[in-house]
């Protein structure tokens, strides 16, 4: 009796690895079967085994739609069979997502980044009154903490605010809006430590036995 061994380097690639060379060899033969009655059963049969084999797909929504779409992946998109849904195209698969637009907008000082300029861009579209004052008090904050993020070393309130003037073209005064006074750099700047468990008792027993 002679035996032939396959060689990894001559087989079919799989398709999806994940469900190994008997499903796709079961796909193969599926896409041999002339009757097409027995060949939408046998495609039914696969997908049902595709099911249990990753049975972590059954808490993904509309599961049984996934199961098909890799099953005509597997097919190499040349399956003739009846599916429940709309088949997957090869192009569908292969289409490339569109480009993410990337920011545009060149910042004056970008160690705040640009989440800060649309604050600041929201803050004075604002009408006056206490909650406006507080929001432009909380850029002014956000600002010097990012700062000093970049720059370790201490930074005066009024360069932020200069900064803040600057990026609201002028909308955002807190230069002479009287003694606006910051958080401290060393307040910033302070790592919150981890706590420990208050409720977790030591018992000593000094030494002696517990009978």
């Amino acid at each position: 009796m002679e035996y032939v061994l396959e060689n990894n380097s001559e087989r079919e690639n799989l398709h999806i690895p994940e469900y190994g060379r008997h499903i796709q060899k079961l796909v193969n033969h599926c896409k041999e079967i002339q009757d097409k009655d027995k060949r939408n059963k046998m495609a039914k049969a696969i997908v049902e085994v595709m099911g249990n084999l990753q049975p972590h797909l059954r808490d993904v929504p509309d599961f049984k739609h996934k199961l098909w779409d890799q099953l005509f992946i597997i097919a190499a998109f040349d399956l003739d069979v009846d599916s429940p849904y709309e088949i997957l195209t090869k192009e569908e698969i292969q289409a490339k997502p569109e480009k993410l637009p990337y920011p545009s907008n060149p910042t004056k000082y970008r160690f705040y980044g640009n989440n800060i300029q649309i604050m600041i861009n929201e803050a004075v579209t604002w009408e006056e009154g206490k909650m406006k004052d507080t929001l432009n008090y909380t850029i002014a904050n956000h600002m010097k903490k990012c700062f000093l993020n970049w720059n370790k070393d201490t930074v005066e309130d009024a360069v932020i605010f200069k900064h803040l003037i600057d990026l609201s073209k002028g909308k955002i005064d807190l230069l002479n809006e009287g003694e606006v006074v910051l958080s401290p750099s060393s307040v910033l700047l302070k790592k919150k430590t981890p706590t420990k468990n208050k409720n977790k008792k030591h018992k000593k027993n000094n030494g002696r036995k517990k009978w």
